[in-house]
């Protein structure tokens, strides 16, 4: 255990009291490790957010247990209060809990409070270490910052003093997914801007946004390869913004192996060019697509790279968000190449998903416990939180948000539509995030916990229906300040010809958040006959007539801030054959059954293909029951495109911001040339 671990766990002696209240403000305890750590001793953590859905959940899963002498769902439980006002809470929880306080300031006191408090919890442990170590008084604002860059994130910024040692540092900090702060980014920022070397480019955007440099890269690799006599095809589009594209030198080693390996994990996508590459250096080709055979080596490499970087069972839940972007380009990929490509690197692909599902099934076991209590403050890590964190937006300043919900839309076939959007408007910039469905991944589960914004266990009467997301979607903002014709719902949402009514809705000034559900990609995913790549051409012809890119424009167009996700993924299995329980089965999907009692889902042959796994976030009585691997509930040898089950095509789904003023320019440029 580390020493930071530690020093948490030490608040909380065991066998000390059943009912705790810890004062949190810096969420410290809503940190994966910790909330593992403290499981581990029989502890759970539930935050206070509704005083009736804790008092509910108190009451049923575990006060009832202890009044009988049992330790029912855990030994002890940890209210955990975002603040220090415990007269926020109800007398009788205060009158009975243990009081404990926990606080950033407390923990790390020769550190500039003002600073720390913007540093993710996945640094705290390095940073506490580094404290102890080497803090040997107090420290001020900017020493704060420096001791921070220098002992977290490896960088100083005095030492950036030439183009390569700064295009090294940034490539290397987002390419192990560990961008600055803002904070530190500004800070950054302002040391360099004197640097003539520095002075055009915007140093603390591409510092804190791994979507920005990466489209930058993308943009520049064109201006690298024109000083080698090669002209890509995207270079001749005219309506590209070419202020984006900067002299990067990409040919500097410490810079290439970086490039190299994000071309062949499908980071970067190799570019057409016109004519011969003939004195391009022979490293550069990786990242062209001059060479058909080529490409399928690109997939077979980028497989293997990361196959060998699978996260593990202690690994965090941003490991396996990053992993499952990494995989998804490597799919989308493999689906982009003609049959006979495919045929070559088929199994790699597959050996890699294979040993990704088993690697998740195994971290899901440990940890998808932990999920539902995490923070959302900067960014959703489950589909439940979204609607929290859309408040949050509201409450900095977004002031008209948009929720596009693409039904099943898996990470694969979201980079299949980014890369559409890339051709048809080359200004547009995403932020590229994912976060985690409920299981089971089924649209009745997932798909209203994401608009609700609850448990599923805090919608049992509806777990088995989609009916009543508009209400719940309303409900959770009339909580959050609005009223009712500020909050607009609409689902069913798939073809162009439905976006003049909609925009008409849309254009209302009253509206505030809108909530959309696009189910064409549902649709094409049950309907599908040849597997995910018969999705991807379907897929294809669908953005080829501009549904998506006059969407995003219609409501970029009427002030919002547009936000995509989806309430699960798809994954192609094989049947195990057909479960004939007649209604024994509550709910029978293809990659899941659910029953309502532990007799009837016991009633499951032991011959079957199949496990269980039970979460608290579901209703008491709501038991599922997963195909393994990749398999499926219908008949022997059946292939079909689910969902439902425990991969990460399934589990694990994008979460997609599109920012920025220029967003509705950007957007506008492609709807004219439609």
């Amino acid at each position: 255990m580390s020493a930071w671990i530690d020093r948490i766990m030490r608040e909380f002696p065991a066998d000390l009291a059943r009912f705790w209240i810890a004062c949190d403000p810096d969420d410290l305890l809503l940190d994966e490790r910790i909330l593992y750590g403290l499981r581990e001793r029989g502890f759970e953590v539930l935050p206070f957010e509704d005083s009736i859905a804790f008092r509910t959940e108190y009451e049923e899963r575990y006060r009832a247990a202890w009044d009988r002498g049992e330790d029912g769902s855990a030994k002890a439980l940890i209210l955990q209060l975002r603040g220090t006002d415990l007269n926020a809470l109800p007398w009788d929880y205060v009158r009975e809990g243990r009081k404990v306080s926990l606080g950033l300031a407390d923990l790390f006191p020769k550190l500039s409070y003002g600073v720390i408090r913007h540093i993710d919890s996945d640094h705290h442990k390095a940073l506490f270490e580094a404290h102890n170590r080497h803090a040997t008084q107090p420290l001020g604002e900017g020493a704060t910052k420096d001791f921070i860059l220098t002992h977290i994130f490896r960088i100083s910024p005095y030492l950036l003093n030439r183009a390569e040692d700064f295009w090294r540092e940034l490539l290397r900090l987002h390419y192990r997914g560990s961008g600055l702060p803002p904070l530190l980014a500004d800070h950054v920022g302002g040391i360099v801007a004197d640097n003539p070397d520095l002075e055009d480019l915007p140093v603390a955007e591409l510092l804190s946004s791994k979507s920005v440099t990466l489209r930058v890269l993308q943009d520049s690799w064109d201006e690298f390869l024109a000083q080698h006599g090669v002209r890509s095809r995207r270079s001749a589009d005219t309506d590209r913004d070419d202020t984006r594209a900067f002299s990067i030198p990409f040919d500097h080693p410490d810079v290439r192996v970086i490039v190299d390996n994000m071309f062949f994990e499908g980071t970067l996508q190799p570019v057409d060019i016109k004519g011969s590459p003939s004195n391009l250096p022979a490293w550069a080709k990786v990242g062209l697509k001059s060479d058909a055979n080529a490409l399928g080596e690109l997939v077979a490499e980028g497989a293997k790279r990361v196959g060998a970087e699978l996260p593990g069972t202690d690994s965090s839940h941003r490991d396996w968000s990053d992993f499952a972007r990494r995989m998804g380009e490597i799919i989308y990929r493999f689906h982009s190449l003609s049959a006979q490509q495919a045929n070559g690197v088929q199994q790699q692909v597959r050996d890699l998903q294979r040993d990704a599902d088993t690697r998740l099934t195994d971290w899901v076991f440990e940890h998808f416990a932990d999920l539902p209590s995490l923070p959302a403050a900067k960014g959703p890590v489950m589909v439940h939180h979204v609607p929290r964190y859309l408040a949050m937006r509201r409450g900095a300043g977004e002031e008209r948000i948009a929720l596009l919900v693409f039904d099943g839309l898996a990470m694969d076939q979201w980079f299949q539509i980014r890369e559409h959007l890339a051709a048809r408007a080359p200004n547009l910039i995403v932020e590229e995030n994912a976060c985690f469905a409920w299981l089971p991944t089924l649209t009745s589960v997932s798909r209203q916990a994401l608009f609700s914004g609850l448990k599923p266990r805090e919608f049992p009467d509806s777990i088995e229906t989609t009916s009543k997301e508009p209400s719940l979607w309303a409900r959770f903002w009339q909580e959050n300040g609005l009223r009712k014709p500020e909050i607009f719902y609409r689902k069913s949402i798939k073809r162009t010809g439905q976006l003049d009514e909609l925009a008409d809705a849309l254009s209302q000034p009253s509206i505030k958040v809108a909530g959309i559900v696009v189910d064409m990609i549902d649709e094409i995913v049950h309907g599908a006959t040849l597997g995910k790549r018969g999705i991807t051409g379907q897929i294809a012809e669908w953005c080829d007539t501009g549904f998506v890119e006059r969407l995003l424009f219609l409501l970029a167009e009427h002030g919002y801030r547009i936000y995509l996700t989806a309430d699960h993924g798809n994954v192609e299995a094989e049947g195990i054959g057909r479960l004939s329980q007649g209604v024994v089965s509550e709910l029978r999907g293809e990659r899941v059954r659910a029953y309502r009692s532990d007799v009837l889902a016991a009633s499951v042959p032991d011959a079957v293909d199949a496990f269980r796994f039970d979460l608290a976030g579901l209703p008491p009585g709501f038991l599922p029951l997963y195909a393994n691997a990749r398999k499926a509930f219908v008949p022997h040898g059946e292939q079909v495109v689910a969902h439902g089950g425990i991969s990460v095509e399934e589990l694990i789904v994008p979460f997609v911001h599109i920012p920025g003023e220029k967003k509705a320019d950007a957007i506008k440029t492609t709807s004219n040339r439609l």
